[in-house]
Parts: structure tokens; sequence; C-alpha cells
């Protein structure tokens, strides 16, 4: 297969970063590096970014798509990390990315294992989270407050609970992406409009404060990128490169129902885990009629896979929770798909569940590391880490900017457009809209040729794993991946000859 134009552009500008030295180096293209690299460029630095794989590989692409307040820390008294959680969402919903990041309602069913007590005291965090909102200076309108619903409502919103001893819903409100790797997508994109050179399928093999010495991918050439200083985002892999940073990797684990598994589901839902007093299973309907079902949250023991594989217990177990609540069960041959994102926590005693979600910027000489955290929060993760190489390297910048910097897509949007589009492209929406139109052959899940031509030849897509498994997510039910190929690799053909 001839190379793309993207992959053309990939390497020369790989031949150029080798041949310069750049202020800033960023390893690792998830949400945080990506959001270091715009953070980093915007202030007027040069920068490159790189990946040993693609844009959003790792944990970035396999969270519960939630943009969350963080109430969960709110109740374990977490009281900063709660109020940094409200603030990034608000960022989020009313500047950076309001169309990729919305509002969407979340029943709690009050089921006849949920007793009094227990929902007198969510209520009450549900307030509380509503306060910190306000805090934020997040407007109703764009995140309405908590209410408590009848039966009869509560089952117009999940018409899929067992009505046996419901006494009504407790209904929230938080922020949902559409699409996590596409958040990712935008971040690094924006990146590159600022200057950024973002170059995946490079992978870093060792650090130091003059740079790092990298082997591209594609070639297996080796190389050194010198950089005045260097930052480590690489998520769970952090350790490899930065031993002084120990983590405990904890595993989240979410399932796929098939189309129609639970009908007529509007709202998500969270569901209390038997025996835990802050935690919650999670459902979030699609609007393909999938829904996901998630997370465990355990601790992962040994090497970091690239793609952690997910164990039947944590199916059975989600199942079990979900069934807890159903009037009609759902079988194992309700699941189509299954994956598991491994969450970079700090090391410290007690269970994975109970770590903090609070990030950490450690720095030794010229290698600045950024560990854990959440997606809600990569922009200030970013930040502080941007902040933290300035001081230590002594680099001529400002001070941030990215809170009032849209992500790519932000701007206004065309009307008379699908809404599909609007959804995932934002004010490129007419642009998409041009090229499915003159390749309007669906893919899966909707998704058009066109849309796949779009990210080869705009979102840095180099192969059908960046396709189908980061651009879109057809990838995620493995039949539907398999039906896509042959159309993909098509795409992929077509464009090499551009």
């Amino acid at each position: 297969m001839k190379t793309s134009l993207n992959a053309r552009r990939r390497a020369r500008e790989l031949r150029e970063v080798a041949e310069e030295r750049v202020d800033v180096l960023v390893v690792g293209l998830g949400a945080t590096g990506a959001g270091a690299a715009l953070d980093a460029a915007s202030r007027g630095l040069s920068v490159a970014a790189i990946d040993a794989h693609d844009l959003a590989f790792g944990t970035s692409r396999w969270s519960s798509k939630l943009i969350h307040g963080g109430l969960r820390y709110l109740a374990k008294g977490q009281l900063d990390v709660a109020y940094e959680s409200a603030v990034e969402r608000g960022i989020l919903l009313r500047k950076t990315a309001p169309h990729l990041v919305k509002a969407h309602p979340y029943v709690l069913p009050l089921t006849p294992g949920v007793s009094r007590r227990q929902a007198a005291l969510i209520m009450a965090g549900y307030r509380a989270g509503d306060a910190l909102r306000a805090a934020a200076r997040t407007p109703r309108r764009l995140l309405p407050g908590p209410t408590r619903l009848n039966a009869a409502r509560a089952h117009t919103l999940a018409p899929v609970v067992n009505v046996d001893g419901l006494r009504g819903a407790l209904l929230s409100w938080d922020g949902r992406l559409l699409d996590d790797a596409r958040l990712v997508v935008a971040i690094a994109r924006t990146a590159a409009a600022h200057g950024a050179r973002v170059l995946t399928r490079c992978r870093a093999l060792r650090l130091s404060d003059r740079g790092a010495d990298v082997r591209d991918e594609l070639t297996g050439e080796h190389f050194t990128i010198r950089a005045r200083a260097v930052i480590n985002a690489a998520g769970v892999w952090a350790g490899i490169l930065d031993p002084q940073v120990k983590l405990r990797p904890s595993r989240g684990t979410h399932l796929v129902l098939s189309p129609g598994t639970l009908p007529g589901l509007i709202a998500g839902m969270h569901v209390p885990i038997p025996g835990e007093s802050n935690r919650f299973a999670l459902v979030l309907p699609q609007r393909d009629g999938r829904a996901y079902v998630g997370l465990t949250d355990e601790p992962v023991e040994g090497p970091v896979p690239d793609v952690p594989e997910v164990p039947e217990e944590d199916v059975r177990a989600l199942l079990e929770v979900l069934n807890g609540i159903l009037g009609t069960p759902v079988t194992r041959e309700a699941v189509a798909g299954v994956y598991a994102g491994l969450r970079p926590l700090l090391a410290a005693d007690g269970r994975t569940a109970d770590l903090s979600r609070k990030h950490a910027v450690v720095s030794d000489g010229g290698v600045v590391t950024v560990v854990g955290g959440k997606l809600t929060t990569y922009r200030r993760m970013a930040e502080d880490a941007v902040d933290r190489a300035v001081s230590s390297r002594k680099l001529p910048a400002g001070r941030c900017r990215t809170r009032k910097i849209p992500l790519v897509g932000a701007g206004p949007q065309t009307s008379g457009l699908p809404a599909r589009l609007a959804e995932r492209y934002g004010s490129e929406a007419g642009a998409v809209h041009e090229l499915v139109k003159a390749y309007p052959e669906e893919v899966g899940l909707g998704i058009t040729e066109g849309e796949l031509m779009w990210s080869v030849l705009h979102e840095g897509a180099l192969d059908e794993g960046d396709l189908l498994d980061r651009r879109t997510r057809i990838g995620l039910v493995r039949t539907d991946r398999d039906r896509a190929l042959p159309a993909t690799r098509d795409v992929l053909e077509r464009t090499s000859r551009a």
C-alpha cells in the first residue's frame, strides 16, 4: 500500500524535529499529553509531542465518557478534587468543547435495595454537587439541578427498571462525551494549529534533561529529539520512563450491550453497588440502541499491556449489579463487546477503589512527569505540568491560556446538517458533509466512507486501527470491526493515491 499524504507529512516533520531543538517535548498523546502540547504551544513555545502508538491509544479512549463534577470525591471529603472537577467540567461545557460535551440526565432508581436513609444521603450529595456547580460558575441552563421523581416519571425515563417496590428515582445531571477519543483528537489538532508537531508511531526509549532517544515505529529508525524540557505524560506507562514514579494501575471494565437490550431507556442510570456506600455502576444508553455498562475498579499486577484484557469475572460482576434492578435480566449473550481502561493511580496503601484521583506533577532535573487525575481534569493537569517545565527550565513563556481556547470544532455550526455529524464534528460538520455526499457508503454504525476519508486527510489517521478504534468506535464490537475492514482498507488505498 502506498503511503498517504498524512504519512508523508509525518515523515517530513520527524526529519525536521530530529534536526532542531524544541522548547518542550511531550511524551504521550492521551488527553493530558495532547493538552500539554496545546498548553505549551499556545504560550509561544516550540513543541514536539510523540506517542508510541496513536492519539488516545491508552486510557483516554476507555473511559465512561463522563465529564463529571467529582461527586464521589466530595463524598470522600476530597473537596479540592471535587471542586477542580466541577471547574474543568464547566470550562468544557461553556468554552472549550461545547460541541463534544453536553449535559445528560441520570436516574438512580429507588428500588427496595435502596433504603430511605441511603436515598436521603445520595440526594444530599447531589445537592452538594449542585452547589459545586454554582461555585464553579457553570450556569444551570447548561447543567440543571437534581430532583426527585415519582415512580411513573422514573418508569418513563427508565422503563427497564423492575416496577415491583419502585418508589421513584433521584434525577441528577452531569457532563457527558459522545466519544472520549474524539475529544483527544480535537485537543491534538488544536495543538497542531498552534504550531505543535504531533507525531504518532514514535516511541520514547529513554528520557533525559536534554530530550529523548526515540524510535520510529514505522521504519525502525532510531534518532534523538533534543529539547529544553521534557514532559512525561505516558499515563500508566509513565513509570517505565521515570522509575521514581510508582503507580498502581486499576482496571475499569465496561460492557457494550446489543441494540434493544435495554429498550426505551432515555436517561443514564446510576446503580448502587451492594455493600459500597459511594460507588455506583453506570448505564449509558447510546443513540444506536446500544448501552454501555461500567465500571469495575480492580488492581492490575505485572507488566502494563497495550490493550487491557477483560476477565470474565468482571463481566459477571457488572451483569449481577445491573440485573439487580431490571425487570427482565440481561443475559451474557446480550453483551456484544467489552473494553477496559487502566487508571494511572499513584501507589498507596489500600484498595485501588479508595486511592485518590488527584493528579501529581513530579520533576527531576529537566523531566516533568504528570500522573493520576482523570479525563475531566486533563486541562488542569496539562497546565500544572507545563508550569513546572517552564519554571524549572526557565523557558520564555507566559501564563496558561487554555481556559479560553476553543478546541477544533467548537465554533458556530451550520444549520440543516445531519445531527450525527454536528455532534461529532461541530463547526467542521459542513466540510465533513461534503465528503460524505461524495462518499456516502456506510461502513458501520452509520459512519460513512467520507468520514473515514476526513480522518485520514485531517485527523492524523494512518491505518485501519486508527480509523476503527479511535477516530470512530466501530471497533468496540468485533463483528462490527470485521465487517468494516474491507471498506476501511479501500478508503486507505484511495487516500494513498491522493
